[in-house]
């Protein structure tokens, strides 16, 4: 039903060699804000994005914005937020279609004129004594730069430049945090009711239903693994110009075995987080114990060749496009619940190149940066305060489930915690790499933080403001002729300010995350 949509085929090598002043690593909003403010300043760039897209998940179904508070909005995240309520001329916006969202990104691209290079990803990156040369692509391109910016959702440049990182969650005791690690007994998107996890209902020899672990649990809440939070695809759906949901290749009905025996149970929830958007659109994302999230499938994804990448990308389309087709004509499935289900449909109007899939795969973490500075819940709570502030995060602290498992006898979900928080500042040494191990680097998404604090942070808006710490902070390091570790922080944080960008909270501004979180979920229809 759908060729490759995003990680990886196979290119013929080409002869092709760029330089710039700045080479930034991935086409997502990050990458994009860091270039045009690059670009704005008078330095060369060029992007290089590993998919045939722009835009990431901003422009691919995440069209009911993560958002915390809109006064920690500032730069050029604010500009994108103002252009799209001058595009539906309403007062604000910031529930959007896709490609409202990427015509907004490829207007700004094109007048600056932004080269971005597509369907690039990395095999080397030569580096002479922690300072990055150049990175070579897998069909030979080579980008040669002064300054490098990482601005993918996997951390793929910082990774290949040698530079630490980690994957999982730490252990409570590595930071000293209580929401970090394993975490049961979570009131949120957890089974209603005791669901039995055996093929045979009361016959453990019968096997498990799919998508259950065999694994015998023996951790303690706050236990440190390697595990991350569930992938999904934020789905664009509509109940007027659509498509019906697919029968995707390799369907597999067995699959959603454990759906079935929710829904016989009595509950009915796993399409609730459905956010209506512009023009009788809406934002699917996963709500409930059984949902859109393919919980545990994504564990080798960080650090995964291109290959098995691409191929843990169809896993995932596979199984979701098979969820929406079960849930709308498996007969099976209660009637009420089919009608609802089928009323919907892919919105034909968008992602038109892949048959109104949604390109990318909503990597909530993969990698992340160590180094000298993380950001913890600490940061997040406002027990710690940053002495070097350059953004503002205000999303409540959201991990979604880890894993399936067995306990006492039921199914149970791990993993998911929502925790509310005020708005907090990150620090920018976050985004820098110890020096030692690169000294011309920044990294705008997958930043040093915990498992738990980047919960908050990794959201679109807060990406974007990152990129343009990450221009601005680049452009300084070529004018000062610095390692970015030695950027002046009272110089980055005046051109910031001046760029309208807001670098830390007014804590007398009274605010109310506990509400705030609330409507997150309130939303739904």
């Amino acid at each position: 039903m759908w060729d490759s949509v995003y990680y990886y085929r196979e290119k013929q090598v080409r002869d092709c060699h760029f330089k710039q002043d700045v080479f930034v690593y991935g086409a997502t909003p990050a990458g994009i804000t860091a270039a045009i403010t690059l670009k704005k300043q008078g330095y060369s760039v060029r992007i290089a994005e590993c998919s045939r897209f722009i835009g990431g998940m901003t422009t691919s179904g995440l069209g009911a914005t993560d958002l915390g508070t809109e006064r920690a909005l500032g730069g050029l995240a604010k500009k994108f937020y103002d252009e799209l309520a001058k595009y539906y001329n309403v007062e604000k916006c910031t529930r959007f279609e896709p490609h409202v969202a990427e015509q907004i990104f490829r207007d700004w691209l094109s007048e600056l004129k932004i080269d971005v290079q597509k369907e690039q990803f990395i095999a080397s990156v030569d580096k002479e004594d922690g300072v990055i040369q150049q990175v070579v692509m897998t069909d030979g391109t080579t980008y040669a730069a002064q300054q490098f910016i990482d601005a993918s959702y996997e951390g793929d440049l910082l990774a290949h430049a040698g530079v630490s990182y980690i994957v999982g969650r730490e252990a409570g005791t590595v930071y000293k945090e209580i929401y970090n690690g394993v975490q049961f007994g979570t009131q949120h998107h957890k089974f209603e009711s005791f669901i039995d996890p055996y093929k045979i209902e009361g016959q453990p020899e019968s096997g498990l239903l799919y998508g259950i672990s065999d694994e015998v649990v023996t951790e303690q809440n706050g236990a440190g693994d390697a595990r991350i939070q569930a992938y999904n695809f934020r789905m664009c759906l509509t109940k007027d110009h659509k498509v019906p949901f697919p029968k995707p290749r390799n369907y597999q009905r067995e699959h959603y075995a454990l759906l079935l025996r929710y829904l016989e149970a009595g509950h009915w929830d796993a399409m609730k987080l459905h956010t209506p958007l512009m023009n009788g659109k809406t934002d699917l994302n996963n709500h409930g114990a059984f949902s859109t999230d393919f919980i545990g499938m994504n564990y080798a994804f960080p650090d995964a060749s291109y290959q098995e990448r691409e191929e843990i990308f169809q896993q995932h389309v596979t199984y979701i496009a098979g969820l929406l087709y079960f849930l709308a004509n498996d007969a099976k499935v209660p009637l009420a619940i089919r009608q609802e289900v089928a009323e919907w449909g892919l919105a034909a109007d968008e992602f038109i190149e892949t048959h109104h899939w949604p390109r990318q795969l909503y990597i909530r973490e993969a990698r992340r940066l160590l180094t000298d500075y993380c950001m913890t819940e600490h940061h997040a709570l406002q027990r710690q305060i940053c002495e070097q502030p350059i953004a503002v995060a205000s999303f409540h602290m959201d991990s979604h489930h880890c894993r399936r498992v067995v306990l006492n006898g039921r199914v149970v979900n791990e993993g998911d915690i929502q925790i509310p928080v005020k708005p907090f500042a990150i620090d920018v040494r976050a985004l820098l790499p110890k020096k030692q191990q690169c000294s011309n680097l920044i990294v705008a998404v997958c930043i040093s933080a915990s498992h738990i604090a980047y919960g908050s942070i990794r959201m679109e808006p807060v990406f974007m403001m990152l990129g343009q710490v990450a221009g601005t902070l680049a452009a300084l390091a070529i004018e000062q002729q610095t390692a970015v570790q030695h950027v002046t922080y009272a110089q980055l944080k005046q051109q910031l300010l001046e760029q309208g960008h807001v670098v830390e909270w007014d804590m007398s501004i009274n605010d109310d995350p506990i509400r705030r979180m609330e409507e997150t979920f309130g939303g739904s229809i």
